[in-house]
């Protein structure tokens, strides 16, 4: 009612006036309540947008915005409102509450208005202030806190996410993007913010914290929006930028630790244990290896993990640390995984490499120490002692010898260690000291044993203590020189045409005790005689006879005559 009078009875009302030659009070103005922060006055030229409860001095109320359900909106020194109003209103802050009191020619003068105010009547208008600003405003940015280290700030295409509280300019909250535990997703400067946002956000680092006040007109303008902002409202965001991305975007690299020397680079293909920290832009950790206590294993390069991983875990050395940085469309996209990453999430991942191998990669043997004087070394069937520590690549320690009082033995080829071990103790000279590095796949494979973790590559500090040279496969002694011409004579030491198990023992540990045959190391060498004793005692009788005599060389022979025919 208020803005439809005025509109038609503003200019009499100046003209009446300026005729009359009677006494002339002015308006009365009480501040009855006073805001502790006042950002701005109201100044001739301003728009503003107020609440009003318009009475007579008896306090009869002819007029009221809050009956109307929409607040006043005017230009203050324009002749939108009451030239009492207008000068009353002069000064004051949004949340201030007034009572002016405005002489009759000031307000309607000598005419009635629609037959609710009299003539000549002193009006009182109780006002609150809700909106104030100008046609040369632009947003008001005030940085709240600044991260320390900003590589990056938001550009014009950017893709955005952010946390934000929305009020109108006297406090009242329209929106929070907290209240809904997700954040604002959108593209800076393409359209699809209003424009004091598209502006604002310009220059924002991830984690910085802005306070924007923003001019209806770069705002939600003359229509507002929806219910909760009406026409014409300033808008005050207070945001914490969370993310920041762009879609032309790679994956971002960041080389922490290489450790030196770097024998080899992972490649496609390989596979691959290391151990990570997740998080996101703002430094949030939403996931850790470390916190499942194992490390994540997998192929690089084939597409089982997130194409971002994937692509940053090619080239790194092992024992390598390196940070890399994910741009949503690399890694869980629009859709974001579960309920701890969200769509459109950039991710950080520290990676500390543990182990990567082939299914192709040999055993790897690094010589660090060699005797002198190698008169032999080991071979497959030797029986050999060691000493050995056996770790991760990363340096953790899982089993040494010198826990035991004695060195580890074991025979070579013998299927008692796992093979790249086995491999990695040959060609070794007594006193020799190497290190070897044993892929999973010669190792203890997928599944791991113990304490060793499944896939792990393993390094071996090897010494070789000492070597008993061994015979070939099926054998139980050979020659070390060429047998007797005549062996049945030589084992028939009474000469009475039979051996028993006594003579053949004597024979067997004097060829072997002067250096003439060896017995097969590791066995107690009475029970290996007495093996080969029965093996000649064809027919069990407790005695050889010349006839069942046979070398296990003559034997081999004529079963390999007997498969050609």
């Amino acid at each position: 009612m208020l803005q439809r009078i005025i509109l038609s009875l503003l200019l009499a009302t100046w003209f009446y006036v300026d005729c009359n030659p009677g006494p002339i009070d002015d308006i009365a103005v009480d501040r009855y309540f006073i805001p502790k922060r006042c950002v701005r006055e109201v100044k001739s030229g301003d728009f503003v947008r107020y609440h009003y409860n318009g009475t007579f001095t008896d306090g009869k109320r002819f007029d009221s915005s809050y009956d109307k359900g929409a607040a006043f909106f005017g230009q203050v020194g324009h002749k939108w409102q009451f030239a009492g109003v207008d000068k009353g209103i002069l000064g004051m802050c949004v949340n201030e509450r007034r009572r002016i009191t405005v002489p009759p020619h000031l307000a309607y003068s000598s005419q009635a208005a629609g037959g609710t105010v009299p003539p000549d009547t002193t009006l009182v208008f109780d006002l609150v202030l809700l909106d104030v600003f100008n046609r040369a405003d632009q947003v008001q940015t005030k940085v709240i806190s600044t991260p320390k280290d900003c590589k990056r700030s938001v550009m014009r295409t950017d893709f955005v996410r952010f946390h934000f509280n929305g009020t109108l300019l006297d406090g009242t909250v329209f929106d929070s993007s907290y209240k809904r535990s997700q954040t604002q997703d959108s593209v800076v400067g393409e359209g699809l913010l209003i424009k004091g946002l598209d502006e604002g956000l310009l220059g924002m680092c991830v984690g910085e914290i802005r306070h924007f006040i923003i001019p209806p007109f770069l705002a939600f303008g003359e229509k507002g929006y929806g219910t909760d902002i009406p026409p014409h409202a300033s808008i005050v965001y207070h945001i914490l930028l969370e993310d920041l991305h762009n879609p032309k975007d790679d994956i971002i690299v960041e080389v922490k630790e290489t450790p030196e020397p770097c024998a080899r680079k992972s490649v496609a293909g390989d596979y691959i244990r290391y151990h990570y920290n997740a998080s996101f832009l703002n430094g949030i950790t939403f996931d850790s290896s470390y916190q499942h206590n194992q490390t994540y294993n997998t192929y690089i390069g084939l597409g089982y993990m997130i194409a971002g991983i994937d692509k940053g875990l090619q080239g790194v050395c092992t024992g390598e640390r390196r940070r890399i940085i994910l741009p949503p469309h690399l890694a869980y996209g629009q859709q974001g995984a579960g309920k701890d990453i969200p769509g459109s999430a950039v991710l950080v991942f520290d990676i500390h490499v543990i182990d990567f191998h082939s299914v192709k990669d040999p055993v790897q043997v690094e010589i660090l120490h060699k005797s002198e004087v190698c008169n032999e070394t080991s071979e497959v069937n030797d029986f050999i002692q060691y000493h050995y520590n056996c770790s991760l690549l990363d340096g953790t320690l899982l089993f040494t010898s010198r826990d035991y009082e004695a060195p580890q033995d074991v025979l070579l080829g013998g299927g008692k260690i796992i093979d790249g071990l086995d491999e990695g103790l040959r060609n070794m000279c007594v006193g020799e000291r190497r290190r070897v590095i044993v892929p999973p796949h010669l190792g203890h494979g997928e599944k791991g044993a113990g304490i060793v973790p499944g896939s792990a590559v393993l390094r071996f500090e090897l010494e070789l203590v000492s070597l008993q040279k061994g015979v070939p496969e099926g054998y139980l002694f050979v020659w070390l020189e060429d047998s007797p011409v005549q062996l049945f004579e030589a084992l028939d030491i009474n000469q009475d045409q039979q051996v028993p198990l006594e003579e053949f023992s004597q024979f067997i540990k004097q060829q072997v005790l002067e250096g003439k045959g060896r017995l097969k190391p590791a066995q107690d060498p009475d029970s290996v005689i007495i093996d080969m004793f029965k093996n000649q005692d064809r027919n069990a009788d407790g005695l050889i006879t010349l006839d069942e005599l046979k070398l296990k060389a003559d034997e081999d022979a004529e079963k390999a005559r007997h498969e050609e025919l």
